[in-house]
């Protein structure tokens, strides 16, 4: 069955037939907006005309083909796709998206087989943020390409993981899941013949960058230049990392009701959700509570993303930037959501933090998982030879020019690429001895 975006172009009207007068497919034929195939030129690809809805024209102040800055290694164009596509392609190609697959959201993998993982999340915030670009006629195959990529720096064990690893890698140039994800497009996925990485463009590249120091940004280069320097990224950029909140909220609700964790009581505390219980109740009298956890849940990513576009059409309305290089400049993002959303979405946050990442049970899984990273970590820097012979080769190679940072950025990276159950079966296969190794 044929998607939202690719239902049959429907024939030509007859407005106008026998009058001389075209109709509205004819008359964008002639204006080259309209392909001998009845579909749309967008953005240097072509869309196929749907009924009822039509996608807004790209803003001046999005992202263009043009204007997607190149690779690190020249290549020729792709001829077929556009260069922004096929950085999405590699992405969703690469072995590291395929890992998001068995790394934690909030259950550890073996906890059930309904929660979200890395994965289901990461193709939430690429639905969400696919819709809300095409509202605000941002770069559709950006967004994507963001949404998709923008976990594959994630540690085994989610935050846990993460805090494990920058635990260990005090001193020795820290660990942030999001300047891995860089590391990964750019260094780490071994796919190329005449390169390492994904080679994706700057653009990309860029937008994976939600939060720097200062200092790594000067190591970084020109693709962190706005931490050093000042400015916004992309506004792709910027609605992909309001998306990522969006989607993160909304499933750890449904997560967290699932497990019986958290409660319908307790959500109904929230700002944001106790009018949405209202509302469903008020619609579905004696729906049972599946069904209204369901439609909260759709009510509330709903009631944000209406929000989020509604707020960033009047924040570009009245700053009307005329390209790129002008939301550059701004002080302050362009895409947001209004004070009073603003703030409900960081209430909701905040009950998650406490009544669900803190409750005992997520506390323990917390725990173990912490001390597996951590007992990984202190035994591969103590000895590489334990490592597989890649891992154990990049080792030895970065101990050779930076010492023991070097060695321990290799572990890091080794440890962060694993999956949720690959890092327990190494746990198992490293101290238990009954274990094969």
């Amino acid at each position: 069955m044929l998607g939202a975006l690719e239902d049959p172009a429907p024939p030509p009207t007859r407005r106008g037939a026998g009058s001389g007068r075209p109709g509205k497919a004819e008359a964008a034929q002639a204006a080259g907006l309209l392909s001998s195939r009845g579909r749309y030129r967008r953005n240097g690809r072509s869309r196929q005309v749907r009924r009822g809805f039509q996608p807004p024209p790209l803003r001046p102040c999005a992202v263009t083909e043009p204007q997607c800055g190149g690779r690190r290694h020249p290549e020729p164009h792709p001829g077929h796709r556009g260069e922004l596509q096929r950085d999405r392609d590699r992405i969703i190609h690469s072995a590291a998206f395929r890992r998001l697959e068995y790394k934690t959201q909030v259950f550890i993998n073996h906890e059930g087989d309904l929660y979200r993982t890395r994965l289901t999340h990461t193709l939430e915030v690429g639905q969400i943020a696919r819709t809300c670009a095409q509202a605000l006629g941002l770069n559709i195959d950006l967004v994507e390409a963001l949404a998709l990529a923008h976990d594959l720096g994630h540690t085994p064990f989610g935050h846990a993981g993460q805090e494990a690893l920058a635990e260990r890698m005090a001193g020795l140039g820290g660990f942030e899941h999001n300047i891995q994800s860089l590391r990964v497009v750019d260094d780490l996925e071994a796919r190329y013949a005449e390169f390492d990485g994904l080679n994706l463009t700057f653009a990309t590249r860029e937008g994976l960058l939600k939060r720097c120091s200062p200092e790594k940004a000067e190591r970084l280069g020109a693709v962190a230049a706005r931490f050093r320097d000042g400015g916004q990224p992309s506004l792709e950029a910027q609605l992909v990392n309001l998306c990522d909140g969006i989607a993160y909220n909304s499933h750890d609700v449904d997560d967290g009701l699932r497990s019986g964790l958290i409660s319908v009581a307790e959500c109904r505390e929230t700002a944001l959700l106790a009018p949405l219980f209202a509302e469903v109740e008020a619609a579905y009298p004696g729906l049972d509570e599946r069904r209204t956890i369901y439609e909260v849940v759709r009510r509330m990513i709903d009631a944000q993303v209406r929000d989020l576009l509604a707020e960033s059409e009047a924040r570009l309305d009245a700053a009307a930037p005329e390209d790129l290089a002008a939301v550059r400049r701004r002080a302050s993002p362009l895409i947001g959501f209004s004070p009073a959303m603003a703030e409900r979405h960081q209430g909701l946050k905040a009950f998650l933090h406490e009544r669900l990442y803190q409750h005992f049970r997520v506390a323990r899984m917390v725990h173990k998982s912490r001390r597996v990273v951590q007992a990984l970590f202190d035994t591969f820097l103590a000895d590489p030879g334990l490592m597989p012979p890649q891992p154990r080769a990049a080792a030895e190679a970065r101990a050779a020019r930076r010492g023991e940072a070097g060695r321990a950025r290799a572990v890091a990276d080794y440890i962060a690429g694993m999956t949720d159950r690959f890092a327990i079966d190494e746990h198992r296969r490293l101290f238990r001895p009954e274990e094969r190794t």
